[in-house]
């Protein structure tokens, strides 16, 4: 069928065609085959290709000779370039980065969602999505531990949830404070916490040098140890500490602060506890995972991102707050062509506590997925890639071509390719491996510097990821590794 408006849209006109509700049922079916098709074979091809490098400077070639080509006979063949040119997380040999495939039923939900492509700032345009935020974060807040009292929403991606609750911990001192030098306000972190942390305090005019950055243990967990310290010499330096951040779990290890000693501290020194759950905080899910994140139910805000562990389309965040009056501190503003109140608690205008006023419905992913398998689905996930990450250290362990970082805490390993050869620089021997890896383009891993030195980086995300996998993976870091110049 067409759709044709005979005064303004001539019956060849560039609307029309786009709106080719004929075409648009054969494009959809086709491409859903395809995506079929590269899921399962994700599933069963040990050796199918997760990526094929090109130079930054290639890819751009290729996109420019394409955009000056003529429109293409099909959509297909355009999509069949994009997939064929990007990386494939439906891949066994996806290692890389904390990006999950995304599951079946989400890929559909997200055509659902950009199908209707309502924002959720005001309740008309996100009656449904406001109403499937509060009972998914409702849940969720339960299963922190918090009481009914606690509130929450979805942002899109863990750098605005940070933000937001960081903002909100600011201004709930502040309300306590109000003649504290603005330019001593600090934090204390992690030094392995998110980038994310730091960028805040750049948002909110604040030097980012005024953080407090805790040194790690040997497990690259927060030291509390030395907390104390730390906390008495930035307050004798004039700072002005208002919160302290936990990472569960840190990006480049996946290591767990001790939540539990930081939810005492926080509260010995009146401070906004707030947890960084956003790779992490999915192990809630696990009986066997949970206790990690023991301490949690006593934070003032955490934040989980639904486009990692949960399996979900990026961008989105959970940011839960212990009480819905911590969750309005953030925002306060006029604005009298979306709500009439600015006052009033109105959890359905999800605009009034986001910075997002047009924020997509992405709620319907997580809340689709529980309907149809139960929150169990994410313990599942949770229990089968943590315990592939601890299958695989115990291999490294037994390897003596190996050297593991630390004892994996969540799914994420790092590692290196041991050499004792005097004149060959390990940094650079273990970049060459790296370099060989992605050219071969089975397995695509990252890396990461710990300590000052260079180690591969595996974020176990695809939950078809079998150990036999990783053996293969690890035997040709092996041979990439003897062919290495003076080995």
């Amino acid at each position: 069928m067409i759709f044709l408006c005979k005064k303004h849209c001539p019956m060849e006109s560039r609307i029309s065609q786009a709106f080719q509700t004929g075409t648009f049922s054969e494009q959809a079916i086709t491409l859903a085959k395809r995506i079929s098709r590269e899921i399962e074979r994700g599933i069963s091809d040990p050796g199918a290709r997760t990526i094929a490098y090109e130079s930054p400077e290639a890819q751009l070639r290729f996109w420019e000779e394409d955009s000056g080509k003529t429109p293409p006979e099909d959509l297909m063949t355009l999509v069949n370039n994009i997939i064929e040119r990007s990386v494939n997380l439906h891949r066994r040999g996806y290692l890389g980065h904390q990006v999950p495939p995304v599951l079946p039923v989400n890929i559909l939900t997200a055509a659902l969602m950009a199908f209707l492509n309502n924002g959720m700032g005001v309740y008309e345009m996100g009656m449904t999505g406001n109403a499937m935020e509060k009972i998914v974060t409702g849940k969720l807040a339960r299963r922190f531990g918090f009481g009914n009292d606690a509130s929450g929403f979805v942002t899109s991606g863990g750098t605005l949830g940070n933000l937001t609750a960081i903002m909100a911990a600011r201004a709930w001192f502040l309300k306590a404070h109000p003649d504290a030098d603005y330019q001593q306000l600090s934090i204390m972190v992690s030094e392995q916490a998110h980038y994310s942390i730091e960028r805040t305090f750049i948002v909110m005019g604040i030097p980012a040098e005024n953080i407090v950055k805790v040194p790690a243990d040997d497990r690259f967990s927060m030291n509390t140890d030395i907390l104390e310290e730390l906390h008495s010499r930035a307050s004798r330096e004039g700072k002005e500490i208002f919160a302290v951040v936990g990472c569960a779990c840190s990006t480049a290890t996946g290591s767990y602060d001790d939540l539990e000693t930081l939810a005492g501290f926080a509260g010995k020194h009146s401070l906004w506890f707030h947890v960084d759950g956003a790779h992490g905080g999915a192990a809630i899910f696990s009986e066997t995972h949970a206790g990690k994140l023991k301490g949690t139910e006593k934070a003032h805000s955490v934040i989980l991102d639904f486009h990692k562990m949960m399996m979900a389309p990026s961008l989105s965040t959970a940011v839960i707050f212990r009480s819905h009056q911590l969750s309005l501190l953030t925002f306060s503003q006029k604005a009298d062509y979306l709500w009439e109140s600015r006052e009033e608690d109105e959890w359905y205008h999800s605009g009034k506590r986001t910075f997002e006023c047009t924020k997509p419905m992405s709620i319907m992913h997580v809340y689709t997925a529980m309907r149809l398998y139960g929150d169990e689905i994410y313990g599942e996930i949770v229990d089968r890639l943590y315990g592939l990450a601890t299958e695989f250290a115990d291999r490294l362990r037994q390897h003596p071509d190996f050297e593991l970082a630390t004892p994996p805490q969540s799914n994420i390993v790092c590692f290196r390719y041991r050499t004792e050869h005097p004149d060959i620089n390990a940094d650079a021997l273990n970049r060459h491996i790296l370099d060989v890896i992605t050219a071969e383009g089975i397995f695509y891993l990252v890396s990461t510097r710990l300590n000052g030195s260079f180690y591969l980086r595996t974020s176990l995300m695809n939950p078809f990821t079998t150990m036999e996998d990783l053996n293969t993976l690890l035997s040709g870091i092996t041979t990439a590794a003897r062919k290495y110049p003076g080995s």
